[in-house]
């Protein structure tokens, strides 16, 4: 089997997994993982052969990018305390941690090196805490914080490997010239980002067709990432913040074809190259190990000791800081009563720690060191480092992912439906209120016959009793309830009659002088009205 090979069965594997997920009941990021291990040790199968320096810059863009239209720029500034917290502070601390623990445990490991290792172990993982966590109906606050420490500490933790780097590749290290340069790559990514976002606005207008402008979404977050990169400045700050940026300004919110098309393009985007790269985790692990072992006489069993210290260290450090830091969050929230998404009880807390599992940053960190110094040396303990990341990654991730659904359900932390249930209320009758009003201009302004404006007054009162029945009284339910049961049938049979009509159109295509452009010209018109 050749690398091109490996790369479709690895593609294969991320769609596979997720229906196969779903009916084990078990996150598609593990089971892709166990995938990738299962398969590594198959005697056919090459170790995979990408290049460390391509590994950031083709997998993290994607994957921001779509991560980043789960979330809005209102919840970050909401939220912008506890963020800092965990994405900032957090990381700091679990590296320095980190780092302190494996140079004292680890016989010659320089500091730079364990530097690395600390901060490429520290973030937790977006994707796999969110697809674990997000199917246990957990409190929304919950996942919002997840998801907003996942994106931001990915760039603290980014910005600091890429400083240790340097620091072993050159073999020198300046605390002011590393403060600096944390400066200067923030205030670099943020004047990409935001400039690159405001262009990308303007030409997601000119293009106009939902095609083009997917395939500019597609470019965008590696163009954001490159520039930033070229200029001295964070790729991976420079891509949320184009994303945040075009997330918050879209062009037409009239377009819904092109909404859905890219909504379901960048999550089949998502679900590839997450897939793709929880693979390359289980399918690195073998020749990991085999690479680290060779080069100790202890063996095995030392690596193995290093890498359950520093899991411990890990993990232990996340629960001993989320402890004060979210009791002064919940303190600091009493007196100033900020609106953000905060932990509530003890049990949250737990919940929040417990989700903290490493995944595909780590990967792409861990497999983006270099092979080399800049005098030509190897990289001091690269595969040990490598080794030792990829025992927290697959800690975290399988024991803690398939562990935390009991540890939800033991300490009964749920979602507020009602408050959840309240707040789709609250838009069902905005939505019907504003379709009623831009009714009225229009009645204002056109002779609407009898017929038509009662139907249209029906319709802009079912803009929101569709979204929500429970805007309107019981009485009123039952009656919209009943009707409800005939637009069901109605709609149920239309489809069967347009499902009929597709398939007699494909089946012209097969005809001989048959046009396929007009074939295709008119399934697309009997999809369209079926989306309707």
């Amino acid at each position: 089997m050749d690398q091109l090979a490996l790369l479709f069965v690895l593609l294969l594997g991320a769609v596979v997994t997720v229906p196969l997920g779903e009916r084990l009941g078990l996150p598609a990021p593990v089971l892709m993982t166990l995938f990738g291990v299962v398969f590594a040790l198959l005697p056919f199968v090459p170790n995979i052969a990408l290049p460390p320096e391509y590994i950031l810059p083709l997998l993290l863009p994607p994957l921001l990018y779509a991560a980043v239209q789960r979330t809005s720029w209102r919840q970050f500034t909401a939220n912008i305390r506890p963020i800092l917290l965990l994405a900032v502070a957090l990381v700091f601390v679990t590296t320095a941690a980190v780092a302190a623990v494996a140079n004292a445990v680890v016989p010659g490991l320089p500091l730079a090196a364990a530097v690395v290792l600390g901060a490429l172990v520290a973030p937790p993982d977006p994707i796999a805490a969110t697809a674990v966590a997000g199917s246990l109906g957990l409190p929304r606050r919950l996942v919002s914080i997840l998801e907003g420490e996942g994106l931001f500490n990915d760039v603290t933790a980014i910005v600091l490997y890429h400083v240790a780097i340097a620091a072993a590749v050159s073999g020198t290290f300046s605390w002011p010239g590393a403060a600096g340069e944390l400066v200067l790559s923030a205030v670099v990514a943020v004047a990409v980002g935001l400039a690159l976002g405001w262009l990308s606005n303007r030409l997601m207008g000119l293009l106009g067709d939902a095609t083009l402008q997917i395939g500019l979404t597609l470019l965008v977050p590696f163009v954001s990432y490159a520039l930033a990169e070229e200029l001295l400045g964070s790729g991976v700050l420079a891509v949320l913040v184009t994303a945040l940026y075009l997330a918050e300004n879209a062009v037409d919110a009239d377009d819904v074809m092109g909404r859905l098309a890219g909504d379901t393009f960048w999550q089949i985007v998502d679900t590839l190259v997450t897939g793709l790269a929880f693979g390359l985790i289980g399918l690195e692990l073998s020749h990991v190990v085999g690479a680290a072992t060779a080069g100790h006489e202890a063996g095995m069993a030392t690596l193995a000791v290093w890498a359950g210290v520093v899991v411990a260290v890990v993990i232990g450090v996340r629960l001993l800081y989320l402890l004060p830091a979210t009791a002064l969050a919940k303190r600091l929230h009493r007196i100033r009563d900020y609106d953000e998404e905060i932990p509530v009880s003890w049990r949250e807390t737990v919940i929040m720690w417990w989700a903290g599992m490493r995944g595909v940053a780590s990967v792409a960190l861990a497999l983006a060191i270099p092979l080399r110094t800049a005098d030509g040396e190897p990289f001091p303990y690269r595969d040990e480092i490598i080794f030792i990341a990829f025992a927290v990654i697959m800690t975290t991730l399988i024991v803690q992912a398939l562990t935390l659904p009991w540890l939800v359900k033991r300490l009964g932390v749920r979602a507020d439906t009602e408050a959840e249930r309240a707040l789709e209320r609250e838009l069902a009758r905005r939505a019907a209120r504003a379709a009623k009003h831009r009714l009225k201009e229009i009645e204002e302004v056109e002779d609407l016959p009898e017929d038509i404006a009662e139907r249209l007054q029906r319709a802009a009162y079912d803009v929101g009793t569709r979204i929500s029945p429970d805007i309107v009284d019981e009485e009123r339910r039952d009656w919209y309830t009943k009707r409800a049961h005939r637009l069901r049938t109605v709609s149920r049979i239309t489809r069967e009659m347009l499902s009929a009509a597709r398939h007699e159109v494909l089946a012209a295509r097969s005809e001989p002088g048959t046009d396929p452009e007009v074939v295709d010209r008119v399934l697309r018109h009997l999809d369209v009205r079926s989306l309707r």
